[in-house]
């Protein structure tokens, strides 16, 4: 039989991202949580500001998941956390690359260069809350030759990344310099979402270890 005190004492946090690398990141800091993605189209409006464009995903995606969750009692916290990761290098919006040649080409674009990494973040519970607030984090490459671009692109690591490229993977090989949260370039600045739920959820929120649902 389920305890009712402790259930209502328990807040839940749902994850609105099939992405491993969020969900490994909210383990390793011990903040449990459960899956459910969101599944939107990930399209940017003519002339949206990148931060813009990254908290308006965040949120759709927030409202998304919690629109599809059976109603919960008014003493059962239940949040929805919605996230978006978009690589901008002189002005434009590097999304995840649709082809070998897309990835190529943001490579091309971030080889040499600094380039800005921005997550956005929702915490969302119906009428209850919604906050969204973002992160910005600097990254430098080094100088990348076409053959390294190549090699790189044919691993397959950059095809479904922000900006074509993985800075916990290979691609840790080329970055030159960080200014920022690294949790965030990886997709999800973790020091800034646990503000935010211990803000909402007090320390129910933090387990002992490595956590998830």
């Amino acid at each position: 039989m389920t305890d009712r005190t402790n259930r209502k004492e328990t807040p839940v946090l749902w994850l609105a991202s099939a992405s491993p690398r969020r969900q490994e990141l909210l383990r390793n800091a011990g903040i449990p949580f459960a899956i459910k993605a969101a599944n939107i189209p990930e399209v940017r409006a003519v002339g949206e500001d990148p931060e813009a464009f990254a908290r308006r995903l965040a949120r759709e995606k927030a409202r998304t998941v919690w629109a599809q969750l059976p109603q919960a009692g008014e003493a059962f916290k239940v949040f929805v956390l919605g996230a978006d990761t978009v690589v901008v290098t002189d002005g434009a919006v590097l999304g995840k690359p649709e082809s070998a040649a897309d990835a190529a080409s943001m490579l091309r674009r971030l080889s040499g260069h600094t380039h800005e990494v921005i997550t956005a973040v929702c915490l969302f519970a119906g009428e209850r809350l919604e906050e969204t607030q973002a992160e910005r984090t600097r990254v430098t490459f080094d100088q990348l030759s076409e053959r390294e671009i190549q090699e790189y692109v044919e691993s397959r690591e950059p095809m479904d990344k922000a900006g074509a490229y993985a800075i916990q993977g290979i691609a840790s090989r080329w970055v030159k310099k960080i200014e920022g949260d690294y949790c965030n370039v990886v997709g999800l600045p973790v020091h800034l979402v646990f503000q935010m739920l211990r803000k909402y959820g007090g320390e129910t929120f933090v387990a002992s270890g490595p956590a998830g649902m």
